[in-house]
């Protein structure tokens, strides 16, 4: 980009490209309240009404006026509105939720830990792998490697999982035994030339070599979302999770598949795993397993792992871990409700269906002339925001580009999100053809109005 003049300064430019780019004045004008919700549309305290295209935080997927869910609430608080797993007790919301969980989780699964966030399911999820090698007398293998771009949450032991640095700046992250790896988007890291096949046996060589350097006897596990969501929808390439997951059976790595965004039907499949042929030894789930209506998240662990939980909590005497909302009555009762109607109403076939145009819509994109990539699998996907296409060169952070496009959608009525160099989108599971056509209608109504700035500036 030129700018009009050598006076110009970042935030005059910014100025011209939504008065909302400027992150203080952002502050000032305070948040958008929202008060009603209806299908796929929210609506804001003045009325305003937006298409949702990020389902809440990836998570909304039966929309936001499901009767079904508040019914199944409602009727669980009448009944017995708490009770907790502790002292050998349960509740049936619980045991019928886990027992359905295990029936459509990938083969190999056959345990499951409840508790409230993506973050502590993935938290769960370090502490079973630390436990798991204590439990096979192998103190010294406890590094996890997780992946640049990743998310895997914000508690102390996901926040060091997740690869962004914003998640670990001044809040003394990653702690010890955290690990990461390249991201696996060619986009961002292909060398010159590199082909796509070549890039992804790269990674893998260079896990493979990190693996070697640390000691193969300290490396325990290895977490990865199938689609990176939070580190801008970096869909895998082909070859590199096979390559990735021989490399963690070579030396005897666990692998935790983090489902928190990609589960129950985003990717056109029940799980990441099955589109990407995953063989996860523990698996994270959280967000679409209650549609948000009501926080619970799962850790589900193969049947070795808990064998050798077993028997290391009788050597214990206990198997001292939960929390007191784990698997609450209530939330649970909202899952089995939420797996219900996936079910019932062949969610992922929907999916697979209407997620054909969304792509259609998405990939047309990249001809915009500040898009640098349109990416995504079923019904998620992402707009990678550059000043130069030839060069694939980012916008100076500070311009916030994203922030502006993110703020002028929002006035042609959708909501999207920025994210780092991209605007990323996540409808509800529930959206049709013509919702589609809606979305990236005011998506491109957006991008229009931000070129048109960009030729003034």
């Amino acid at each position: 980009m030129t700018a009009r003049s050598n006076s110009n300064s970042v935030n005059d430019i910014a100025s011209l490209i939504h008065p909302y780019t400027n992150l203080a004045r952002h502050a000032e004008a305070g948040p958008v309240i929202m008060t009603r919700g209806d299908g796929v549309f929210v609506e804001d305290d003045q009325g305003r009404r937006y298409l949702e295209g990020m389902s809440g935080l990836w998570s909304t997927s039966l929309g936001f006026s499901e009767r079904r869910l508040i019914d199944a609430a409602m009727r669980q608080f009448e009944k017995l509105p708490f009770y907790h797993l502790f002292n050998h007790r349960s509740v049936e919301p619980t045991i019928e939720l886990a027992e359905r969980l295990l029936a459509i989780a990938p083969k190999g699964l056959g345990k499951v830990l409840f508790a409230n966030s993506g973050s502590e399911a993935n938290d769960q999820a370090v502490k079973l792998v630390w436990y798991y090698n204590n439990a096979l007398g192998r103190p010294q293998k406890k590094k996890i490697i997780s992946r640049w771009r990743g998310y895997h949450g914000v508690t102390i032991a996901s926040g060091s999982l997740t690869g962004l640095p914003g998640n670990h700046a001044d809040f003394d992250l990653p702690i010890a035994n955290i690990l990461h790896t390249d991201a696996p988007s060619h986009f961002h890291n292909a060398l010159p030339g590199e082909s796509v096949t070549e890039f992804a046996a790269r990674l893998v060589d260079n896990l493979e070599q990190l693996i070697l350097k640390e000691g193969p006897e300290t490396v325990a596990a290895f977490i990865a979302e199938p689609v990176c969501g939070s580190g801008g929808v970096i869909v895998p390439p082909e070859g590199y999770f096979e390559g990735v997951q021989k490399v963690l059976k070579k030396y005897d790595i666990l692998f935790i598949a983090d489902e928190v965004i990609c589960g129950f039907g985003r990717t056109g499949n029940m799980f990441g795993c099955e589109t990407y042929d995953l063989k996860p030894d523990i698996m994270t789930v959280a967000k679409a397993l209650s549609s948000s209506y009501l926080p619970i998240s799962a850790t589900l662990v193969s049947d070795d792992i808990h064998a050798a939980m077993i028997e290391q909590s009788r050597k214990l005497g206990g198997f001292v871990h939960g929390v007191t909302y784990s698997g609450h009555p209530v939330c649970a009762a909202v899952a089995v409700e939420t797996l219900k109607i996936y079910e019932e109403r062949d969610i992922v076939g929907h999916v697979r269906e209407v997620s054909k145009h969304f792509q259609q819509r998405l990939r047309a994109m990249a001809e915009r002339p500040h898009v640098g990539e349109a990416r995504g699998v079923g019904l998620i996907g992402a707009l990678e925001l550059v000043s130069d296409k030839k060069t694939r060169t980012p916008f100076d952070p500070n311009l916030a580009i994203g922030a502006g496009l993110q703020a002028r959608a929002m006035d042609n009525g959708v909501i999207v999100r920025a994210l780092r160099e991209c605007v990323a989108i996540c409808p509800p599971l529930i959206i049709d053809e013509a919702q589609i056509d809606l979305l990236f209608d005011g998506v491109e109504k957006a991008f229009d109005e931000f070129e048109r700035t960009m030729q003034a500036a």
